[in-house]
């Protein structure tokens, strides 16, 4: 053993070998998701169909490692749209087979395809009349015998070189997995928007918040005749740095920040709101990505955004800073 720059981490005297071994095995993975590509046909689309025609939701099920993949699987259909539950073979057959209903579509997974914990969740398709896809890597196989949609993996060696560890068999039924969802999602026209509904926790539940899910509605405004006096004190009371102007008729019309004030120290409160303010500032729209108003302030080098809506006149709807944001974690 040698050892790195760091005493914690131990770097193997024979790092080449096992970087090899590495990269035979995602060699071996990616040819097989060549071959499963090359492979799909109309059992796929007749796949999607029947999932696109339930009314209930779609059933995964799975034993050992095809059931960990098969977890996943229902969680990025969940995510992008389409209703999915896991039911665990094994749970199935003692009692959970009761979340099985006729509006679902069930989707079994099995390499071998003949997992005998299967035997009670399959039976229970065919005597309630449940369709049923069926993915294995044997045409012949009990499941896919029996399922009205039978998608074969193709034929391509275990990454493991003893052919008995599920590694390739298993990243070929993940990427199935992702490829049924992508297709039901572009169908349905599943957008960024829709995905947040879905997942609004997270990373990813941050840099898909709009700016309506961040802004402020206690807004610093005074009318375009109002004294100094009273834009310094809402200023103030707001406590946002700035203050936006408004017409008659409640329309944004100008802000005043910081820079206003130092230009016009002089004679400060003998002014208008309208005399000292900065015309036609930078705004956004309420159903804009708030990473959107990170961009415009970022490239703005300002910190604030009024958020007017289209539909309201010019009226402003509320009030975004860059610490709403980046409290939320949209950077």
């Amino acid at each position: 053993m040698t050892f790195s720059t760091t005493d914690r981490t131990r770097v193997p005297a024979d790092a080449e070998t096992l970087l090899a071994a590495a990269r035979r095995v995602i060699g071996i993975e990616a040819r097989a998701l060549d071959l499963l590509a090359e492979s799909l046909g109309d059992s796929f689309a007749a796949a999607v169909g029947l999932i696109l025609g339930a009314r209930g939701r779609v059933i995964v099920s799975g034993m050992g490692k095809s059931g960990h993949v098969g977890r996943k699987i229902t969680a990025t259909l969940a995510s992008t749209g389409t209703p999915a539950q896991f039911v665990h073979p094994a749970e199935a057959s003692h009692g959970d087979l009761g979340m099985v209903t006729p509006d679902d579509v069930v989707l079994v997974l099995s390499n071998s395809g003949e997992t005998p914990e299967l035997s009670d969740i399959i039976a229970h398709t065919r005597r309630f009349t449940i369709p049923l896809i069926g993915v294995a890597s044997r045409a012949g196989s009990t499941l896919l015998q029996q399922s009205d949609v039978a998608i074969v993996l193709p034929q391509a060696p275990e990454a493991c070189g003893t052919g008995v560890v599920p590694t390739t068999s298993t990243t070929m039924t993940l990427a199935l997995g992702d490829a049924l969802a992508v297709a039901l999602m572009e169908h349905r026209q599943f957008t960024p928007e829709h995905f947040r509904t879905f997942h609004p926790g997270g990373k990813l539940g941050a840099r898909l918040s709009k700016v309506a899910d961040l802004m402020h509605h206690d807004m610093p405004l005074v009318a375009e005749d109002a004294p100094m006096s009273e834009a310094l004190l809402t200023i103030s009371q707001k406590g946002f740095g700035v203050v936006g102007v408004t017409d008659p008729e409640g329309a944004l019309v100008g802000i005043i920040t910081d820079g206003d004030l130092r230009r016009h120290m002089q004679g400060l409160l003998d002014h208008r709101a309208a005399e000292v303010m900065t015309r036609n500032p930078r705004t956004i729209a309420p159903d804009q990505l708030a990473e959107k108003a990170v961009a415009v302030m970022n490239a703005r080098k300002i910190t604030c955004l009024f958020v007017l809506d289209p539909a309201a006149g010019g009226r402003p709807a509320g009030f975004i800073q860059i610490h709403d944001c980046l409290r939320a974690g949209v950077v």
